[in-house]
């Protein structure tokens, strides 16, 4: 019963942090150093545990946007069809960097920045990053409004933008907002694109780590249920946080979360050097 109380936190940690700019992979690093899941499952299992639970919020992801995702449908115009394909063409290209990167360097950022004190530097540093840009877009009159009027270069830089995200603390999402807005991208064009984004790049993530754990190991029953509960959870909590974030940056900017981060960050670091938390 602990085990799955912990499950279902895990689960709505992942489901908040995931698609709010304030780095999900940096809060489930931070709670496993407090609920220390690693002693009892072992270290492979929470590397794969980290990107699986992932899926609940792909889940969720796509089916908020299914319909603009969904290139078939007797009733769909052609337009509509050829537009919906270019998405998809827009997002591979942007995935490009991460997935290539992320193939060949993946062992190496587990081993070198997967721990508490890369994500308290970075949580402060893009906590103060977000507010600077956030002040500097207030003045700015983006240029582009819709997806049809992203190019495919746009779309690239956007990708390796996107490579930022690699280090844990930073956010996938908050980056790719924030640096698709650098570069003309309205608010919720960008928060879309973001989304969109994570599909390709989290599914081949978890894939990517389902393969080598199961080549190395075999799961048992208290790991299967220990991912199932965090996995629903996630897309539950993914389903209201999404549609909740998305009437939120119509009306407000990334600001609040530029301050959680330095605020929390702030905390973390206290924390680590009183020793409460491991590196």
């Amino acid at each position: 019963m602990i085990d799955i109380l912990k499950s279902i936190l895990f689960g709505i940690v992942e489901g908040i942090t995931e698609w709010l700019p304030v780095s999900s992979t940096g809060h489930m690093i931070i709670l496993e150093s407090l609920l220390d899941v690693k002693e009892s499952y072992g270290q492979e299992f929470w590397d794969f545990f980290l990107v699986a639970i992932q899926l609940g919020a792909i889940i969720a992801v796509i089916i908020c946007f299914f319909n603009k995702l969904w290139p078939f449908g007797k009733n769909k115009e052609v337009e509509v069809k050829k537009n919906t394909w270019l998405i998809w063409l827009k997002v591979i290209i942007a995935c490009l960097p991460a997935a290539i990167i992320g193939l060949f360097f993946d062992d190496w950022l587990n081993e070198h920045l997967y721990n508490s004190i890369t994500v308290t530097i970075t949580l402060i540093l893009y906590g103060i990053l977000f507010i600077v840009i956030e002040i500097f877009n207030k003045k700015r009159n983006f240029k582009i409004n819709d997806m049809k009027e992203m190019s495919l270069q746009i779309a690239l830089i956007i990708g390796l933008i996107q490579l930022l995200a690699l280090i844990p603390g930073t956010s996938r999402s908050g980056v790719t907002i924030l640096g698709a807005m650098l570069i003309g991208c309205n608010r919720t064009m960008a928060a879309e694109f973001s989304f969109f984004l994570s599909i390709p790049v989290m599914l081949g993530a978890s894939l990517l780590k389902g393969v080598k754990f199961f080549m190395n190991n075999t799961i048992n029953t208290n790991q299967i249920v220990f991912l199932v509960v965090g996995l629903l959870v996630a897309f539950i909590v993914s389903l209201l946080v999404i549609k909740l974030l998305m009437k939120y940056i119509k009306k407000h900017d990334f600001k609040i979360f530029g301050y959680y981060r330095i605020i929390l960050g702030v905390i973390l670091l206290v924390l680590f050097l009183c020793g409460y938390i491991n590196v």
